[in-house]
């Protein structure tokens, strides 16, 4: 576990739903945890849980819940909290306020086809986008901006998950943000 005097830091993974993000993220907590790194993870879909029942997809929703995931991860890395952002945050936009709010921060953007990401489907979302239930889903109904440099690109459809993490603990450790005991 991180102390207040150890700087925390910020792992945000986009990428498009069901693009590997929620594996990406568990292989990155259990290297993490090896180097006595107890990062806590920020989950949109567990975080839309317990945030207003009225709020949407829509823009000024998704505007105001961003921005409140952001603030949480700025807060608990302030407190010396490692914490990993499981998030689509489908604009750049909501990325760039966190990464301008929160210091040591990382984008990790976990490359998946749309179609790759179709077949997945594990909660049915795209199925409902095809039968105009919804038409707010990133990459089908609303947008997915890519982030245009992110510090890490997994490809979610073929690159093995544990080597992936890897990979993102190994610019943690180049940049400083995680030093092993």
């Amino acid at each position: 576990m991180a102390h207040k005097d150890e700087p925390g830091f910020a792992v945000w993974i986009t990428g498009l739903p069901a693009s590997g993000k929620s594996v990406l993220t568990a292989a990155l907590v259990r290297q993490l945890r090896e180097l006595a790194s107890e990062p806590v993870v920020l989950e949109s879909d567990a975080l839309r849980k317990v945030f207003p029942q009225e709020a949407t997809y829509d823009q000024r929703d998704r505007e105001y819940f961003y921005g409140a995931l952001a603030f949480i991860g700025q807060t608990l890395t302030q407190q010396g909290i490692p914490v990993i952002f499981d998030a689509t945050a489908n604009r750049r936009s909501y990325r760039d306020r966190a990464r301008l709010a929160i210091r040591p921060f990382i984008e990790v953007y976990v490359d998946s086809p749309l179609e790759v990401c179709i077949q997945r489907d594990p909660k049915g979302i795209y199925r409902k986008a095809r039968e105009e239930k919804t038409n707010t889903v990133p990459g089908l109904g609303a947008a997915y901006e890519p982030p245009e440099n992110p510090d890490v690109v997994v490809h979610g459809d073929r690159e093995d998950v544990n080597e992936a993490a890897g990979r993102i603990v190994q610019v943690l450790k180049e940049k400083g943000y995680v030093v092993p005991r």
